[in-house]
Formats: C-alpha cells, sequence, structure tokens
C-alpha cells in the first residue's frame, strides 16, 4: 500500500481549503438535524490517465512533486461519488441533481476508497476516505425544479485552433473557452463504465451517459486550450440539467472567472454550461484547478482565493 511522504500531499490538497470551517455546498447539519448512514460504497480505484499529458499522474513525474504515485484524476474520484446520489433518487438525480466535491489528498491507483455518507434536511454529506485517511469531501442535493440557464447567456467559441504552453494569458478572466466536441458511444461508453467502477445498472439499461464524463469535458476547456505541464483539479460544482445519453456529442462553453496566483501556484476558476448536441444544457459547472504548480516543491500551504457560488455568470 502506497503513503504519502510526509506532509506533502496533505498540504497540497487540505490546506487549499484551509481556514474553511465547512466545504462548500455542505450544509451546516452536523449542528442540527438528525443524520442518516448511508451504506459505503467501496472502489478499487483506478488509475484512468496513466498515459495522459498530464503527468501527474505518472508514477514517476507525481513523486518528484512529493506524492506516492500518479494520483487518480479528480474527475474520476468525484464520479466515484456520484454512485450514492445516483443510488439514492435514481434518474431523478441526473435531470436535476447537485453535487459538490473538493480534494483533499491523493487517491491512488489499486487502492480501496471507501464512499460514505450522510443525509440530513435532503442534503447528503459525502466523503472518500482511503489509506485511513479523507480523501475528498462534498455533497449532493436533489432540486425541488430544474433550474433554467439560457444557453444565450454562454458564448460558444472553438478550442484555440494552435495551443500554446500555458500562460496566464491563456486563461484571462472573462475569456470565453470552448471545447473540441466528443462523444462516448458504444464500447467507449461501456470502458468508461468500467474504468470508474460503475456498478449502478441505470446507464446500461437506460442508454443514460454517466455524468463523470461532463467533469472529463471540464477538463479539456484547460487541456484544448493550451500545453499544460503537470496540473491538479482540486475542486467542482455541479448542477445536472438534463440526463445526457450515451453518444450525445457534449462540448463545453466556459468562462474564466478566476486567474490568481497563492503562495507560486496559479489557479483558475471556469464557469460553464455543458451541452449536449449544440443545443441541451446537460449541466451548469464551476470549476477549479491549478493550471501551473509551483515546482519544484509542492509542500507550500495554499489558500482559494474565494470559492465561487454565482449561479451564473459572474
Amino acid at each position: 500500500m502506497q503513503k504519502c511522504e510526509g506532509n506533502t500531499s496533505r498540504n497540497v490538497f487540505a490546506d487549499v481549503f484551509a481556514g474553511r470551517t465547512i466545504m462548500i455546498g455542505i450544509l451546516k447539519s452536523r449542528e442540527t438535524g438528525v443524520m442518516s448512514l448511508i451504506e459505503t460504497y467501496r472502489v478499487s480505484a483506478y488509475n484512468t490517465s496513466k498515459q495522459s499529458e498530464n503527468k501527474i499522474h505518472d508514477d514517476t513525474v507525481a513523486r518528484r512533486f512529493g506524492f506516492s504515485g500518479g494520483l487518480v484524476p479528480g474527475v474520476d474520484v468525484m464520479a466515484y461519488m456520484m454512485h450514492l446520489p445516483v443510488r439514492k433518487w435514481g434518474r431523478a438525480f441526473l435531470e436535476r441533481g447537485l453535487i459538490e466535491a473538493r480534494f483533499v489528498k491523493p487517491v491512488y491507483d489499486g487502492e480501496i476508497a471507501d464512499v460514505t455518507a450522510q443525509e440530513s434536511a435532503g442534503v447528503l454529506t459525502i466523503e472518500v476516505t482511503s489509506r485511513g485517511e479523507l480523501c475528498a469531501t462534498g455533497s449532493a442535493s436533489l432540486a425541488d425544479t430544474v433550474p433554467s440557464f439560457s444557453l444565450a447567456d454562454y458564448t460558444e467559441v472553438a478550442a484555440v485552433a494552435e495551443r500554446k504552453p500555458v500562460s496566464p494569458s491563456s486563461y484571462e478572466v472573462s475569456k470565453w473557452l470552448g471545447t473540441i466536441p466528443r462523444n462516448w458511444a458504444g464500447k467507449l461508453a461501456t470502458d468508461y463504465l468500467a474504468d470508474i467502477r460503475e456498478t449502478n445498472a441505470i446507464y446500461a439499461q437506460d442508454g443514460l451517459g454517466h455524468p463523470g464524463l461532463l467533469q472529463r469535458v471540464m477538463n479539456r476547456v484547460l487541456v484544448d486550450n493550451a500545453i499544460l505541464g503537470p496540473w491538479i483539479h482540486v475542486g467542482s460544482r455541479m448542477q445536472l440539467l438534463s440526463a445526457g445519453q450515451t453518444g450525445d456529442e457534449i462540448a463545453a462553453r466556459a468562462k474564466v472567472t478566476g486567474n490568481y496566483e497563492k503562495k507560486g501556484h496559479r489557479f483558475v476558476e471556469l464557469d460553464a454550461l455543458v451541452v449536449a448536441n449544440g443545443k441541451t444544457p446537460l449541466a451548469h459547472c464551476q470549476h477549479t484547478a491549478i493550471y501551473q504548480p509551483s515546482r519544484p516543491r509542492l509542500n507550500v500551504a495554499l489558500s482559494v482565493r474565494h470559492t465561487p457560488r454565482m449561479r451564473g455568470i459572474q
């Protein structure tokens, strides 16, 4: 079993949110109301990005940054977290559910990740633990009705024609960014469900796309518009607006809402609408990443300047 070296990975993840008494979206239900425990969901974690352009998922490169090995992508850890609200609310969650996640420590390939939840006042407070340590925290809830977002409020642009090495100008605040449209149909959809260890039959039975794919598209907002070195997804908020179908062509319309430096690390924040087939909003997403970690050390305490809470465009 892999161990983190010293406190490096704790500082990279947990201290990103130092000073916050509660993660975004998690109601203060620990102080009031009655908690009910949800059955634990156990996953054998799998690093789907060992060969990706982002070398933070490569064992050798990740060790240079103080980790024990390549990181399981945050978007896949978030997909593990989605299992519990979908198990509780079924298709309704895929149509109008809200989920938020923050990554505290790495999850490593081949290790067991336990996803647990407590329910209070209609909110699931979710945690992911591995190696006996808290690795991710978040929340999920179900809106009474589907929130309204207008395509007209989100400018559609193409990804850049030629990617250049990342710099602050790659993600200028208020800049609109697009993605290369993607779809996961047939074997691609089946393989994705296997890769994230998804056991809920609803996706295959109803021909539905897993919402974790929408988070992959959000990562592509960064990757399709710049050549990045190792980078780290640190958190997301996703309001689902419609259940996607297997084979939908998916793209993001994203606006940069934050781009700032904190103790040598450069952060980017995105506000986006993820759209199917050019016309159907699937989700409103807010995405935060460290796109330029301080090198060669990452053992510097970090803190996010602010947590985006806007419902639409800022």
